[in-house]
């Protein structure tokens, strides 16, 4: 496989499992150098570095709690000595926004707490993520948000999570203006129906699951490497002139 990200170095929020570790296993294979970072499982996090330095890429995790925002720029700090220790340099070329936390809460048992939480780590945790970024992303960099196919269909059973989505969506479009003069792209992924924890319970139910595969056009269920692989390309120099757009990768779910 040619490597179209040798040399270059990312930041993969959440990839210690599901979409974002796979984003950061092939962005190593791709030949960058990826920091990943994770919240609560320091052995999750471990077991994705060290299975990266066995595929023969380059990975080391950081840890980060993004229901607080006044701590990201201390992970940029950590990031930046970290960098600089590796590469000789703070610069950082690929940013993918992908934390998230699992929340169902509906309108009759949704409580301020729960709200805030979901919104504070899907939509305003990558906001405070690219301004501390803005500043040591290079010229002609890329930054990647993971949506959801809820934020332009929204779910009824997770109105706060699709509202949440649809807002990364909104400022998808606002920093491919703000950053376009630096020919930084900025893309938004929405996928579908992907096997991950998070949707764990609902394919243990395979009256759901049957469901879910017969609305979707190419009769499936995703896998997370559906989705690192259009995050390989937007990330690379084939996904030059495209910014500000939200793709959908869900084997065309609901049509």
């Amino acid at each position: 496989m040619t490597k179209r990200l040798t040399d270059r170095t990312a930041l993969v929020t959440g990839g210690s499992k599901g979409i974002g570790r796979a984003i950061a296993e092939r962005f190593a294979r791709e030949g960058a150098t990826v920091a990943l970072t994770y919240n609560a499982s320091k052995e999750g996090a471990d077991d994705a570095v060290a299975a990266i330095e066995k595929a023969g890429g380059s990975a080391f995790a950081l840890q980060a709690d993004f229901t607080v925002a006044a701590a990201i720029p201390d992970l940029f700090e950590r990031l930046d000595r970290e960098l600089t220790r590796r590469k000789g340099s703070k610069s950082l070329d690929i940013l993918v926004n992908n934390a998230g936390n699992s929340g169902w809460g509906g309108l009759s048992d949704a409580t301020p707490e729960t709200f805030n939480t979901m919104f504070a780590v899907h939509a305003g945790a990558p906001f405070f993520v690219v301004q501390s970024a803005q500043r040591r992303l290079s010229d002609g960099g890329r930054i990647i948000n993971i949506s959801s196919a809820a934020g332009i269909r929204p779910m009824h059973v997770a109105p706060i999570y699709s509202m949440a989505k649809a807002s990364i969506n909104n400022l998808t479009h606002s920093l491919a203006i703000e950053l376009g003069p630096r020919k930084i792209t900025v893309n938004a992924i929405a996928p579908g129906w992907i096997r991950t924890e998070m949707n764990a319970a609902v394919r243990e139910n395979p009256d759901m699951v049957k469901v879910i595969e017969r609305d979707t056009a190419l009769g499936r269920f995703g896998e997370t490497d559906d989705i690192a692989s259009v995050a390989a390309f937007l990330a690379s120099d084939e996904g030059r002139w495209v910014t500000a757009q939200i793709i959908e990768v869900s084997g065309g779910y609901k049509l």
